[in-house]
């Protein structure tokens, strides 16, 4: 993508979710999240790259012991339709026993947090739980009925970038969440 072509795009954009309504959301989050770990010494997964603003943003607020990690598998790439995951970095601690949470930044069909929290279950974590910025909400997830343990944001089926969200690579920085026009 040429310079020119992502600056048209932010500039069309529809701005669906204010920086700080994504803040208030992550702050809302880190409260739930709180309630049901803060006891468990739980294992957070950061899915890279998506992951990284959001778990960045939320991990300042969890304010009991935890063990952060990141981990890369991804079905996109730089390209806006996924293929086959493809592992980059495996989680490096033993899960076994452990309670552990994916951050990404948005849970759309649900195929790579899916496969990763199969992953999880089977290198033998008690409890996997899935934390997601963004959730689409529409009728076409892996799983029937899929939702995230904790979900920051619900929008609907729009392709979305911005606050750790891609388009083509580009706009993971831009401080709201906003949805390619016409897309």
């Amino acid at each position: 993508m040429k310079i020119e072509e992502a600056n048209k795009l932010l500039a069309e954009a529809d701005l669906l979710v204010t920086e700080s309504e994504v803040t208030a959301a992550i702050k809302r989050v880190a409260e739930e999240i709180t309630v049901r770990l803060k006891d468990s010494n739980p294992l957070l997964l950061c899915v890279m790259n998506g992951g990284l603003i959001f778990g960045g943003h939320l991990l300042t607020r969890l304010h009991f012991p935890l063990e952060f990690e990141y981990i890369h598998a991804t079905r996109y790439g730089n390209d806006t339709k996924g293929l086959d995951l493809n592992w980059i970095v495996k989680p490096k601690s033993q899960l076994h026993g452990r309670s552990v949470l994916l951050l990404d930044d948005i849970l759309d069909e649900g195929i790579t947090l899916a496969a990763i929290a199969d992953y999880c279950r089977s290198q033998g974590a008690s409890v996997v739980l899935m934390a997601a910025l963004v959730e689409k909400l529409h009728l076409r997830k892996v799983t029937p009925g899929m939702r995230a343990d904790f979900t920051g944001i619900e929008v609907g089926d729009r392709f979305l970038f911005g606050f750790g969200l891609d388009y083509k690579g580009y706009w993971r920085n831009a401080p709201g969440i906003y949805a390619v026009k016409g897309k």
